[in-house]
């Protein structure tokens, strides 16, 4: 088995993106000792430059990154080493122009900022597996070398091409998947609009079309684009293992940032040796840390609960955004620390030093272009000596409260062309019920729809569209053993094929939830409907309304007003020895909070009222024992209750009854026992 874990490495991850080709080779005896001066255990090297490592078609010049991997290794810093196969130099597409990529519209990009790539082309595939080839035959038992982090951040910025090579390599890829033609036929559908193919040579990727073209072919086409990036990965990650064997593989994931929805993490993480992730804070005004702690559950169940490392976010304000405003002081150590309570084994920044040039010379960094008389700089010393203060807690597991279903490809075809409403947003529901989740102080693992769900009390879905005959079976059986569920609306409609499962829906979730839905009946924009019930609150929904019709299913939740008047909103039905519940209207904060009140009623989850809103609370325990997070993401002193003494080690004081947190810190708490 590979190893997974950052070979040499005894402390958590802290450090970042460190590019000594930015710089006069004076500054890197700088760099390394305020590494040192900071407490940095790893930095990731070479990412973006393969354009330097080899200067022109078959000629390299190492001599620059030996004395750099050399330097850190004498003064203990490990190495994440990148394989600069984002960055093809310019002689590469000069020589080979078809590798840039092509879009629907039949564009070609130009060569002049990052990843743009036709994973297809065989020349870029050469290309890349000879510049792996040469770095790990160099490289692979350097003393310095903790992890090999190939390429960087797949599907960012281009996931797709459409040029004739990936036409081509797409046939292959059908002809895999589906065998024939006729198989491709029936599964796309292509009767409709009279779309029928008598051989796959006549099948070209779904490029711009009059009108709406074919979903289910749209559908396939982002699978194969995300499988070809993986070959790619996998082609270089084998090279590795051959030459550098016992050093772990990793690649850069994004894994909750909408910007990176073209990635199917699951399928990713069962290729990596070791998950590793990049999370920035997207500042629409929302609360960023409870998008912080998504991304984090996120990662650490794409890792299948194994620890994990974050490795880039950012010390302050980011430079991609309309408007990037700075941290406030302390909130990078919470933000960090929030991490590594959901199961990352440190915090990594990009970058170490802040460019001066190019196109992120903006984006903050541990050392500023002001240096070390700054506030970043001195709060990055001191995370520097929290996270070594936390080194007990690696090789510990984060615990979970519920699951929450997850599936890619479900938001592929959700957000193909002609829904019944373009206002309902998956994502938006996924963020709308981890909140009220996160709100409720339960901590949440992420499932894919047909995983094990017996472990968890309380199965929550928010938005699934597409879902197979097998996962809808999953269910039921998780149900009918006794867990609860809740499904969001427009969820079980469609199968793989994004065809809609025959009978009435929702078609794949009909006997677990008890009831069929005659019809959709979304809303216009600005219109609201009411939802009562005999003995509690009325509720609010938007956006969407079905006709309901329970087949055995019990109302809780009626509509009063609106088309749907007199039919059930919200309802529960009981099956085997769990319980489904079903909200069909798009509930707010307060709606969907008194709806998953009741469901964790029946989990037999006990409401955790005495914490405090935005003061988080989450443990990680393992062999090496049980440690208690407690986040303030408040401008408050907080108190949080133990159930056992223990000792704080940030402070290295003794905490027990109720532990102190003071606003906007951190607390972790290693418990007695």
């Amino acid at each position: 088995m590979p190893e997974t874990t950052p070979r040499g490495l005894t402390r958590l991850a802290f450090g970042g993106d460190y590019n000594p080709e930015q710089w006069p080779e004076d500054v890197w005896r700088e760099d390394v000792r305020l590494m040192r001066e900071a407490g940095v255990t790893m930095v990731s090297v070479g990412i973006f430059s393969w354009a330097l490592l080899e200067p022109a078609p078959g000629e390299y010049d190492f001599g620059w990154l030996d004395r750099v991997l050399d330097l850190l290794h004498e003064h203990g810093v490990r190495v994440d080493l990148g394989t600069p196969t984002a960055a093809p130099p310019a002689w590469f597409y000069r020589a080979h122009p078809e590798a840039l990529p092509v879009t629907e519209q039949g564009v070609r990009h130009e060569f002049g900022s990052r990843a743009a790539i036709c994973h297809s082309n065989a020349d870029y595939r050469a290309a890349a597996a000879h510049i792996t080839t040469r770095l790990a035959e160099r490289y692979g038992d350097h003393p310095a070398l903790a992890l090999w982090h190939v390429h960087n951040e797949y599907g960012v910025p281009v996931s797709a091409c459409y040029c004739d090579s990936c036409a081509a390599h797409f046939r292959r890829w059908l002809r895999a998947v589906h065998g024939t033609v006729d198989a491709v036929n029936e599964a796309w559908g292509t009767a409709f609009w009279g779309q029928h193919y008598t051989d796959l040579e006549q099948i070209n990727p779904p490029r711009a079309t009059p009108t709406v073209g074919n979903p289910a072919q749209a559908l396939d086409y982002r699978r194969f684009a995300d499988a070809t990036m993986r070959e790619n990965f996998v082609m270089e990650r084998d090279v590795l293992h051959r030459l550098s064997p016992g050093v772990p593989v990793t690649t850069n994931f994004m894994t909750a940032l909408s910007q990176c929805d073209s990635v199917d993490y699951w399928a990713w993480g069962r290729e990596v040796d070791l998950v590793t992730n990049d999370h920035y804070l997207i500042t629409d005004g929302r609360r960023t840390h409870v998008n912080l702690a998504m991304a984090a559950d996120l990662t650490r169940s794409v890792a299948g609960g194994a620890p994990w490392i974050l490795l880039e976010h950012s010390t302050s304000g980011v430079n991609w955004q309309p408007r990037n405003p700075a941290k406030a002081p302390g909130q990078m150590a919470r933000n960090s620390l929030a991490h590594v309570a959901r199961g990352s084994e440190g915090a990594m920044f990009f970058q170490w030093r802040q460019s001066r040039r190019g196109a992120e010379k903006f984006h903050s960094a541990m050392l500023p272009h002001g240096g070390t008389d700054t506030r970043v700089w001195r709060e990055v010393v001191e995370l520097g000596a929290s996270l070594d203060a936390l080194a007990p807690v690696r090789g510990t597991r984060t615990e979970a409260d519920v699951a929450v279903l997850w599936d890619w490809h479900s938001w592929w075809a959700q957000n193909l062309a002609w829904r019944p409403s373009e206002d309902h947003d998956a994502r938006e529901r996924a963020d709308t019920f981890y909140e009220v989740l996160y709100d409720r102080h339960l901590t949440v693992d992420f499932a894919h729809p047909e995983a094990d769900l017996s472990r968890h009390p309380l199965v929550v879905v928010p938005a699934l569209y597409l879902m197979t005959e097998a996962a809808g079976a999953n269910l039921r059986g998780y149900v009918e053993g006794g867990g609860t569920l809740v499904v969001s609306y427009f969820s079980g409609i469609v199968d793989a094929h994004d065809a809609v499962h025959a009978g009435a829906h929702p078609g794949a979730l009909r006997d677990v939830l008890g009831l069929t839905v005659e019809e959709f009946s979304p809303l216009l924009p600005g219109e609201t409907v009411r939802l009562t019930r005999p003995d509690g609150p009325d509720l609010s929904g938007d956006v969407w309304t079905e006709f309901v019709v329970p087949r055995g299913a019990e109302p809780v939740w009626s509509y009063a007003d609106g088309l749907t008047a007199g039919r059930p909103a919200v309802t529960r039905h009981r099956l085997g020895a769990g319980t489904a519940w079903y909200v069909s209207t798009r509930l707010g904060h307060e709606g969907l909070d008194a709806v998953l009140g009741r469901a964790a009623e029946d989990a037999g989850i006990a409401p955790r009222a005495e914490l405090p809103r935005d003061v988080e609370v989450v443990r990680r325990s393992g062999t090496g024992g049980t440690y208690l997070f407690a986040l303030n993401h408040t401008a408050t002193d907080a108190k949080v209750p133990l159930e056992t003494s223990g000792t704080e080690l940030l402070t290295g004081e003794r905490a027990a009854g109720r532990l102190a947190v003071p606003a906007g810190a951190v607390r972790v708490v290693r418990l007695d026992g």
